[in-house]
Protein backbone atom coordinates (compact mmCIF):
# COMPACT_ATOMS: atom_id res chain seq x y z
CA UNK A 1 0.00 0.00 0.00
CA UNK A 2 1.51 3.46 -1.00
CA UNK A 3 -0.74 6.92 -0.45
CA UNK A 4 -0.39 9.21 -3.37
CA UNK A 5 0.77 12.38 -2.79
CA UNK A 6 0.32 15.73 -4.78
CA UNK A 7 3.12 16.45 -7.17
CA UNK A 8 1.57 19.50 -8.78
CA UNK A 9 -0.99 21.59 -8.11
CA UNK A 10 -2.54 24.18 -10.75
CA UNK A 11 -5.23 27.29 -10.41
CA UNK A 12 -5.67 28.33 -14.13
CA UNK A 13 -6.72 30.88 -15.69
CA UNK A 14 -9.37 33.11 -15.86
CA UNK A 15 -10.65 33.53 -19.67
CA UNK A 16 -13.24 34.22 -22.24
CA UNK A 17 -14.47 31.63 -24.66
CA UNK A 18 -17.44 30.55 -26.76
CA UNK A 19 -19.48 33.87 -27.75
CA UNK A 20 -18.25 35.00 -24.32
CA UNK A 21 -18.51 32.76 -21.32
CA UNK A 22 -16.30 33.53 -18.34
CA UNK A 23 -14.85 30.34 -16.89
CA UNK A 24 -11.51 29.12 -15.79
CA UNK A 25 -9.36 27.22 -17.57
CA UNK A 26 -7.48 25.08 -15.24
CA UNK A 27 -5.70 23.00 -17.10
CA UNK A 28 -5.02 22.86 -20.50
CA UNK A 29 -2.81 22.95 -23.62
CA UNK A 30 0.56 23.19 -21.63
CA UNK A 31 -0.50 20.72 -18.89
CA UNK A 32 -1.33 17.65 -21.57
CA UNK A 33 1.60 15.52 -20.58
CA UNK A 34 1.07 15.69 -17.09
CA UNK A 35 -2.70 15.18 -17.10
CA UNK A 36 -2.51 12.74 -19.75
CA UNK A 37 -5.28 11.52 -20.71
CA UNK A 38 -7.23 14.52 -20.02
CA UNK A 39 -6.72 17.53 -22.23
CA UNK A 40 -8.52 20.53 -20.58
CA UNK A 41 -10.56 21.63 -17.60
CA UNK A 42 -13.19 24.23 -17.45
CA UNK A 43 -14.95 24.84 -14.08
CA UNK A 44 -17.96 27.19 -14.33
CA UNK A 45 -18.40 28.79 -11.40
CA UNK A 46 -20.79 32.35 -11.37
CA UNK A 47 -24.13 33.91 -9.81
CA UNK A 48 -24.26 36.64 -12.78
CA UNK A 49 -26.15 35.35 -15.85
CA UNK A 50 -23.90 38.03 -17.77
CA UNK A 51 -21.34 35.80 -17.26
CA UNK A 52 -22.06 32.84 -19.25
CA UNK A 53 -25.61 33.30 -21.32
CA UNK A 54 -24.06 33.99 -24.60
CA UNK A 55 -23.04 30.44 -24.61
CA UNK A 56 -21.14 28.44 -26.63
CA UNK A 57 -22.88 28.51 -30.64
CA UNK A 58 -22.52 25.90 -33.18
CA UNK A 59 -18.87 24.59 -33.14
CA UNK A 60 -17.02 21.36 -34.18
CA UNK A 61 -14.91 18.31 -32.62
CA UNK A 62 -12.77 15.44 -33.51
CA UNK A 63 -10.67 13.40 -32.18
CA UNK A 64 -11.78 13.74 -27.99
CA UNK A 65 -14.49 13.30 -25.48
CA UNK A 66 -16.21 15.99 -23.91
CA UNK A 67 -17.85 15.73 -20.55
CA UNK A 68 -20.41 18.48 -19.15
CA UNK A 69 -21.17 18.12 -15.41
CA UNK A 70 -23.89 20.35 -13.69
CA UNK A 71 -23.43 20.62 -9.91
CA UNK A 72 -25.81 23.76 -10.21
CA UNK A 73 -27.55 25.23 -13.26
CA UNK A 74 -29.06 24.62 -16.89
CA UNK A 75 -27.24 24.22 -20.31
CA UNK A 76 -29.24 23.21 -23.29
CA UNK A 77 -27.96 21.30 -26.00
CA UNK A 78 -28.12 20.38 -29.56
CA UNK A 79 -25.68 18.26 -31.71
CA UNK A 80 -25.15 17.41 -35.62
CA UNK A 81 -26.43 13.86 -34.77
CA UNK A 82 -29.61 15.27 -33.76
CA UNK A 83 -29.36 14.66 -29.92
CA UNK A 84 -30.77 17.87 -28.23
CA UNK A 85 -31.62 18.13 -24.22
CA UNK A 86 -30.92 20.17 -20.61
CA UNK A 87 -28.13 19.18 -18.55
CA UNK A 88 -29.72 20.55 -14.94
CA UNK A 89 -28.63 19.99 -11.06
CA UNK A 90 -26.34 16.80 -11.21
CA UNK A 91 -26.43 15.86 -14.66
CA UNK A 92 -23.68 14.94 -17.09
CA UNK A 93 -23.38 15.25 -20.86
CA UNK A 94 -21.15 12.49 -22.07
CA UNK A 95 -20.14 12.85 -25.90
CA UNK A 96 -17.76 11.09 -28.07
CA UNK A 97 -16.74 13.46 -30.89
CA UNK A 98 -15.05 10.80 -32.64
CA UNK A 99 -14.56 11.61 -36.41
CA UNK A 100 -16.85 14.50 -36.26
CA UNK A 101 -19.31 16.52 -34.18
CA UNK A 102 -21.19 19.94 -34.51
CA UNK A 103 -22.68 21.21 -31.23
CA UNK A 104 -24.03 23.82 -29.22
CA UNK A 105 -24.50 24.86 -25.83
CA UNK A 106 -26.63 27.41 -24.52
CA UNK A 107 -26.93 27.58 -20.42
CA UNK A 108 -29.81 29.07 -18.92
CA UNK A 109 -29.91 31.99 -16.97
CA UNK A 110 -29.59 30.78 -13.06
CA UNK A 111 -28.96 31.45 -9.26
CA UNK A 112 -25.58 29.84 -10.09
CA UNK A 113 -24.27 28.20 -12.56
CA UNK A 114 -21.52 25.50 -11.27
CA UNK A 115 -19.96 22.34 -13.02
CA UNK A 116 -17.60 21.53 -15.27
CA UNK A 117 -16.60 20.98 -18.73
CA UNK A 118 -13.78 18.29 -19.26
CA UNK A 119 -11.97 17.05 -22.38
CA UNK A 120 -10.69 13.56 -22.51
CA UNK A 121 -8.64 12.52 -25.48
CA UNK A 122 -9.06 9.68 -27.30
CA UNK A 123 -6.86 6.70 -28.53
CA UNK A 124 -5.44 7.25 -32.22
CA UNK A 125 -7.27 3.88 -33.37
CA UNK A 126 -10.29 5.95 -32.15
CA UNK A 127 -9.83 9.15 -33.19
CA UNK A 128 -12.17 8.67 -35.99
CA UNK A 129 -14.79 6.14 -34.43
CA UNK A 130 -18.13 6.79 -34.75
CA UNK A 131 -19.80 10.16 -32.77
CA UNK A 132 -21.35 9.10 -29.80
CA UNK A 133 -23.54 10.99 -26.93
CA UNK A 134 -24.51 9.76 -23.70
CA UNK A 135 -27.26 11.86 -21.30
CA UNK A 136 -26.85 11.25 -18.03
CA UNK A 137 -29.66 12.68 -15.52
CA UNK A 138 -29.14 12.97 -11.76
CA UNK A 139 -31.11 9.83 -11.34
CA UNK A 140 -28.72 8.00 -13.33
CA UNK A 141 -26.01 8.94 -11.14
CA UNK A 142 -24.93 6.02 -8.51
CA UNK A 143 -25.26 7.84 -4.93
CA UNK A 144 -23.30 6.23 -1.99
CA UNK A 145 -24.12 8.42 1.08
CA UNK A 146 -23.30 7.75 5.29
CA UNK A 147 -22.88 10.38 7.45
CA UNK A 148 -19.55 12.36 6.61
CA UNK A 149 -19.58 11.62 3.24
CA UNK A 150 -21.34 11.49 -0.05
CA UNK A 151 -19.79 9.97 -3.38
CA UNK A 152 -21.57 10.45 -6.78
CA UNK A 153 -19.74 8.04 -9.31
CA UNK A 154 -20.22 10.27 -12.93
CA UNK A 155 -18.55 7.04 -14.74
CA UNK A 156 -16.41 4.45 -14.15
CA UNK A 157 -16.11 2.01 -11.18
CA UNK A 158 -15.89 3.20 -7.04
CA UNK A 159 -15.30 0.22 -4.52
CA UNK A 160 -17.07 -2.90 -6.39
CA UNK A 161 -19.67 -0.09 -7.51
CA UNK A 162 -20.39 1.41 -11.39
CA UNK A 163 -21.68 4.67 -12.35
CA UNK A 164 -23.91 4.76 -15.23
CA UNK A 165 -21.44 4.76 -17.99
CA UNK A 166 -17.95 2.91 -17.90
CA UNK A 167 -16.53 4.66 -21.08
CA UNK A 168 -15.83 3.27 -24.24
CA UNK A 169 -12.43 3.62 -24.78
CA UNK A 170 -10.03 5.69 -22.11
CA UNK A 171 -12.74 4.35 -19.28
CA UNK A 172 -12.02 7.08 -16.58
CA UNK A 173 -13.11 6.83 -13.39
CA UNK A 174 -15.19 10.29 -11.90
CA UNK A 175 -16.27 11.04 -8.90
CA UNK A 176 -18.12 14.04 -7.29
CA UNK A 177 -16.99 13.46 -3.74
CA UNK A 178 -18.28 15.72 -0.43
CA UNK A 179 -17.11 15.52 2.91
CA UNK A 180 -18.34 17.06 6.00
CA UNK A 181 -15.79 18.97 8.50
CA UNK A 182 -12.88 17.02 9.26
CA UNK A 183 -13.89 13.85 7.41
CA UNK A 184 -11.46 11.18 5.91
CA UNK A 185 -12.10 8.90 3.15
CA UNK A 186 -9.79 6.63 1.67
CA UNK A 187 -9.62 4.22 -1.48
CA UNK A 188 -7.80 2.17 -3.29
CA UNK A 189 -6.33 3.57 -7.07
CA UNK A 190 -5.50 1.56 -10.00
CA UNK A 191 -1.66 1.90 -9.83
CA UNK A 192 -1.89 2.31 -13.46
CA UNK A 193 -3.33 5.72 -13.89
CA UNK A 194 -3.19 9.22 -13.25
CA UNK A 195 -4.74 10.77 -10.84
CA UNK A 196 -6.03 14.06 -10.00
CA UNK A 197 -8.52 16.42 -8.38
CA UNK A 198 -10.53 19.83 -8.21
CA UNK A 199 -11.54 21.32 -5.43
CA UNK A 200 -15.24 23.05 -5.47
CA UNK A 201 -15.94 24.04 -2.47
CA UNK A 202 -14.27 23.73 0.99
CA UNK A 203 -10.21 22.51 1.23
CA UNK A 204 -8.76 19.61 2.29
CA UNK A 205 -5.28 18.18 2.51
CA UNK A 206 -4.00 14.84 0.94
CA UNK A 207 -2.35 12.01 1.45
CA UNK A 208 0.76 11.82 3.71
CA UNK A 209 0.68 15.77 3.89
CA UNK A 210 -1.15 18.06 6.43
CA UNK A 211 -0.94 20.93 3.89
CA UNK A 212 -4.65 22.33 3.34
CA UNK A 213 -5.52 23.02 -0.69
CA UNK A 214 -7.76 25.36 -1.13
CA UNK A 215 -10.84 26.00 -3.01
CA UNK A 216 -10.23 25.81 -7.38
CA UNK A 217 -7.62 24.51 -7.43
CA UNK A 218 -6.62 21.22 -9.32
CA UNK A 219 -3.84 18.65 -7.61
CA UNK A 220 -2.33 15.98 -9.34
CA UNK A 221 -1.12 13.20 -7.73
CA UNK A 222 2.02 10.94 -7.76
CA UNK A 223 2.39 7.40 -8.37
CA UNK A 224 0.46 5.24 -5.66
CA UNK A 225 -2.03 3.07 -4.72
CA UNK A 226 -4.35 4.78 -2.59
CA UNK A 227 -6.50 7.81 -2.09
CA UNK A 228 -6.69 9.85 1.39
CA UNK A 229 -8.38 12.74 2.10
CA UNK A 230 -9.04 14.86 5.77
CA UNK A 231 -11.65 17.70 5.14
CA UNK A 232 -10.80 20.69 6.65
CA UNK A 233 -13.43 22.67 8.90
CA UNK A 234 -15.54 23.79 6.58
CA UNK A 235 -15.89 20.42 5.13
CA UNK A 236 -14.55 19.73 0.92
CA UNK A 237 -16.47 19.45 -2.13
CA UNK A 238 -14.03 17.82 -5.03
CA UNK A 239 -14.19 16.39 -8.49
CA UNK A 240 -11.96 12.89 -8.55
CA UNK A 241 -10.36 12.09 -12.30
CA UNK A 242 -8.51 8.86 -12.70
CA UNK A 243 -7.40 7.49 -16.15
CA UNK A 244 -5.18 5.41 -17.93
CA UNK A 245 -2.29 7.90 -19.77
CA UNK A 246 -2.09 7.25 -23.95
CA UNK A 247 1.15 8.53 -24.16
CA UNK A 248 0.79 9.75 -27.28
CA UNK A 249 1.80 12.58 -29.81
CA UNK A 250 -0.70 15.33 -29.63
CA UNK A 251 -1.76 17.57 -32.54
CA UNK A 252 -4.14 20.39 -30.71
CA UNK A 253 -6.19 22.96 -33.03
CA UNK A 254 -8.96 24.50 -31.07
CA UNK A 255 -11.33 22.12 -30.49
CA UNK A 256 -10.17 19.30 -32.73
CA UNK A 257 -7.20 17.09 -31.25
CA UNK A 258 -5.10 14.89 -33.53
CA UNK A 259 -2.03 12.88 -33.19
CA UNK A 260 0.11 14.65 -36.18
CA UNK A 261 0.20 17.91 -37.74
CA UNK A 262 -1.30 16.45 -41.28
CA UNK A 263 -4.47 14.66 -39.43
CA UNK A 264 -5.21 18.29 -38.05
CA UNK A 265 -4.43 19.90 -41.25
CA UNK A 266 -6.50 17.53 -42.91
CA UNK A 267 -9.71 18.07 -40.23
CA UNK A 268 -9.48 21.99 -41.41
CA UNK A 269 -10.08 21.21 -44.43
CA UNK A 270 -12.87 19.20 -44.31
CA UNK A 271 -14.35 21.70 -42.23
CA UNK A 272 -13.92 24.33 -44.99
CA UNK A 273 -14.89 21.99 -48.13
CA UNK A 274 -17.84 20.96 -45.72
CA UNK A 275 -16.89 17.23 -45.48
CA UNK A 276 -16.04 17.39 -41.73
CA UNK A 277 -19.37 15.47 -40.75
CA UNK A 278 -19.06 11.56 -41.56
CA UNK A 279 -22.47 10.34 -39.64
CA UNK A 280 -25.29 12.20 -38.80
Amino acid sequence: MKNRNIKKTVTGQKTIDGAGVHLVRVIGYDDTQDFDPFLMLDAFDSKNPQDYIKGFPWHPHRGIETLTYLIHGDIEHGDSMGNKGSICDGGCQWMTAGSGVLHQEMPQACDHMLGFQLWLNLPSENKMADPRYFDITSDMVTTLQDETSTIRIIGGYYNGYTGPTQGEYVKPNIYDISLAADAQLHFSTDDTHNVFIYIVEGNASFGDSTNEIPSHTAALFGEGTDFSVHAGKDGVRFIFFSGKPLHEEIAWGGPIVMNTQEELNHAFRELEEDTFIKHS
